[in-house]
């Protein structure tokens, strides 16, 4: 049986893209399904564009989506260096092969000389790609014209006629004619590969044995798989996977929201919400099930069950799953993930953990995301400043708004014991006496002591908020009602 070795080869130009930590997830299952390896390749060949940050970056997105690799530039492996602009001699030794071989050969043609070539295409409406000047050049002609300093690429030699297939796991086989490619560019004058020619030579060199990757890759294949053919290598099996499309089906671009792993963690989303959520794009079992743990999803995973079509990204999806993980948090994680945040806001110090505590678990489930759940928390932590505006205009613009929370403020003052059972029953024996729905009291008091709407139950919000502060509130509610008759809607609230 053929040992199964995937990777995942990103160019550090920037940020981790939800489409390449797909890619990256897809292998890593595949990797641990089949008992494999999952290398870790960064292709750095770009020298102008490639950063250390972005490098660095995407390990340490890849690290926190839980995607560990067997081998790569942090941890080495047998078969390395991993790093592409740490593996020029290798090239080098395959890119001679080839010229010595009379599959290569030297170009010289000069920047003027192929634009020329492009003009006369575009004259004679035709397709341009490279004549084939320099084909028939003899090897001491070439090494003259080196010797005399002549800048040259070099082109791998390509069958004049003829397909070449690629046989896709997912896709089936797909043909290419031949006659569509030039004389395709492997090296460039400084010396250093093409992406085409440095990919195969990894590939193969790492003993890839699959190779998974995004579709817009597809076109690159056949000239992948010429140039393995010219070597002699052994092919890998490929798969391409269908692309991330925004909900109005085009291109997925920031315009839509967050699209970059980093933001999906500087936004508290939780790791494992997204690594759900990315695997379910363009895979599936049929099973009607959208949580998966790890272990599932390894168990699970195969090629077969990845679809040929695009898959639609839905970022109210992955809020929604992501608040299904996170009311799985047990308390103690769930601080722990807000505890930055918090701290840094000041509503969390050694003195009252308790406090915050019971706070996060009134809330945890009315948010889907870290920052849902910290805006959930705010006056809890901090006086209100502001009513909800329709809030306003509701509960505290009606005549009797001032005699309801004068009750209220007068039931809050005598309570004895705070609980939210007492509470409530103090609340609905008042409205009782007043014969009134005890609705009449709770919409006012949830307002001017959250400033919103929408709250948990308004009890459980006193009882933790507790009745210091729910006097404070309520007496400051009662002054901006008494102003509201001054100043009209728009002015205490501005």
């Amino acid at each position: 049986m053929r040992n199964i070795r995937v990777r995942f080869a990103p160019s550090p130009t920037g940020a981790l893209h939800i489409g390449g930590a797909r890619t990256a997830l897809y292998n890593w299952l595949f990797a641990r399904q089949q008992g494999g390896k999952f290398i870790l390749r960064i292709e750095d060949t770009d020298f102008r564009r490639s950063r250390e940050d972005s490098a660095q970056g995407i390990v340490e997105g890849l690290s926190w989506l839980g995607l560990d690799w067997d081998e790569g530039p942090d941890i080495g492996g047998p078969l390395g260096p991993y790093r592409q602009s740490e593996r020029g001699d290798i090239y080098s030794h395959y890119l001679q092969e080839l010229l010595d071989s009379g599959r290569a050969y030297y170009c010289f043609c000069t920047p003027e000389d192929l634009q020329k070539e492009r003009e006369e295409a575009a004259q004679e409406k035709r397709d341009y790609k490279y004549g084939g000047r320099c084909r028939a050049l003899k090897p001491e002609e070439a090494s003259e014209m080196l010797q005399a300093g002549k800048p040259a690429v070099i082109r791998l030699k390509v069958p004049l006629d003829g397909n070449t297939i690629v046989p896709d796991l997912i896709r089936g086989d797909v043909s290419f004619s031949n006659a569509l490619f030039d004389d395709f560019i492997i090296a460039k004058s400084d010396g250093w590969p093409t992406y085409n020619f440095a990919v195969v030579v990894d590939d193969f060199s790492m003993q890839i044995s699959h190779v998974l990757r995004a579709e817009e890759h597809l076109s690159n294949t056949p000239r992948q798989l010429l140039i393995y053919r010219a070597l002699g290598f052994k092919e890998p099996s490929f798969a391409h996977l269908s692309m991330i499309l925004a909900p109005d089906r085009s291109k997925l671009s920031k315009r839509h929201g967050a699209i970059s792993v980093q933001e999906f963690k500087n936004q508290g989303y939780l790791p494992e919400a997204l690594v759900n959520y990315l695997a379910l794009l363009g895979w599936s079992t049929g099973k009607d099930i959208d949580i998966w743990n790890r272990e599932e999803m390894m168990r699970e995973f195969s090629l077969e069950h990845i679809s040929k079509s695009p898959a639609i990204y839905d970022l109210e999806k992955l809020a929604w799953m992501n608040g299904q993980y996170m009311m799985r948090l047990d308390i103690e994680n769930l601080m722990t993930l807000l505890a930055p945040q918090a701290r840094q806001r000041g509503w969390l110090n050694e003195d009252n953990s308790d406090y915050f505590q019971q706070a996060v678990e009134l809330v945890r489930n009315r948010a889907k995301t870290r920052d849902e759940l910290l805006d959930a928390l705010g006056y809890f932590f901090e006086e209100v400043k502001q009513y909800d505006e329709k809030g306003v205009k509701k509960h505290f613009g009606q005549q009797k708004a001032s005699t309801m929370l004068s009750e209220v403020l007068e039931i809050v003052s005598n309570m004895g014991s705070f609980s939210a059972a007492e509470l409530e029953e103090a609340f609905r024996q008042r409205a009782q006496e007043l014969e009134i729905k005890a609705a009449d009291l709770i919409h006012p008091t949830r307002l001017a002591l959250s400033g919103r709407t929408a709250t948990p139950g308004l009890f459980e919000l006193m009882e933790v908020l507790g009745q210091e502060k729910c006097i404070s509130r309520l007496e400051k509610a009662l002054v901006f009602i008494a102003q509201l008759t001054t100043h009209g809607p728009e002015g205490p609230n501005h």
